[in-house]
Protein backbone atom coordinates (compact mmCIF):
# COMPACT_ATOMS: atom_id res chain seq x y z
CA UNK A 1 0.00 0.00 0.00
CA UNK A 2 1.61 3.30 -1.00
CA UNK A 3 2.11 5.56 2.05
CA UNK A 4 3.98 8.93 2.00
CA UNK A 5 7.32 9.52 3.43
CA UNK A 6 6.48 12.66 4.81
CA UNK A 7 4.09 15.77 5.19
CA UNK A 8 4.35 17.77 2.58
CA UNK A 9 4.07 21.73 3.62
CA UNK A 10 1.60 23.71 2.43
CA UNK A 11 4.04 26.07 0.08
CA UNK A 12 5.06 22.94 -1.47
CA UNK A 13 1.59 21.94 -2.09
CA UNK A 14 0.88 25.05 -3.12
CA UNK A 15 3.85 25.68 -5.52
CA UNK A 16 2.55 22.55 -7.28
CA UNK A 17 -0.83 23.89 -8.07
CA UNK A 18 0.34 27.11 -9.11
CA UNK A 19 0.49 26.02 -12.78
CA UNK A 20 -3.36 25.29 -13.09
CA UNK A 21 -4.03 28.50 -14.75
CA UNK A 22 -6.73 29.38 -16.92
CA UNK A 23 -6.00 30.74 -20.33
CA UNK A 24 -7.93 33.08 -22.65
CA UNK A 25 -8.03 31.33 -26.49
CA UNK A 26 -6.41 33.39 -29.04
CA UNK A 27 -9.00 35.05 -30.95
CA UNK A 28 -8.43 36.08 -35.10
CA UNK A 29 -10.37 38.25 -36.60
CA UNK A 30 -12.88 37.46 -39.45
CA UNK A 31 -11.37 38.33 -43.15
CA UNK A 32 -15.28 38.58 -44.09
CA UNK A 33 -16.95 40.17 -41.84
CA UNK A 34 -14.28 41.56 -38.92
CA UNK A 35 -15.96 39.62 -36.37
CA UNK A 36 -13.59 37.82 -33.37
CA UNK A 37 -13.47 34.48 -34.00
CA UNK A 38 -11.45 30.81 -32.99
CA UNK A 39 -8.64 30.67 -35.76
CA UNK A 40 -9.37 27.67 -38.01
CA UNK A 41 -13.21 27.57 -37.29
CA UNK A 42 -16.09 28.68 -39.67
CA UNK A 43 -17.36 32.20 -38.86
CA UNK A 44 -20.55 31.91 -36.33
CA UNK A 45 -21.24 35.38 -37.79
CA UNK A 46 -20.95 35.34 -41.46
CA UNK A 47 -20.37 31.06 -41.74
CA UNK A 48 -17.17 31.57 -43.67
CA UNK A 49 -14.06 29.86 -43.66
CA UNK A 50 -11.61 31.51 -45.31
CA UNK A 51 -12.71 32.82 -48.84
CA UNK A 52 -15.92 30.24 -49.28
CA UNK A 53 -19.49 30.48 -47.54
CA UNK A 54 -19.66 27.31 -45.78
CA UNK A 55 -22.34 27.43 -43.98
CA UNK A 56 -25.41 29.42 -44.67
CA UNK A 57 -26.50 32.21 -41.80
CA UNK A 58 -30.05 33.33 -41.30
CA UNK A 59 -30.59 36.79 -40.23
CA UNK A 60 -33.00 37.07 -37.16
Amino acid sequence: MAVPKGKVSKSRRDKRRANWKLEVPGMVECPHCHEYKLPHMVCKACGYYGDKEVVKVSDK
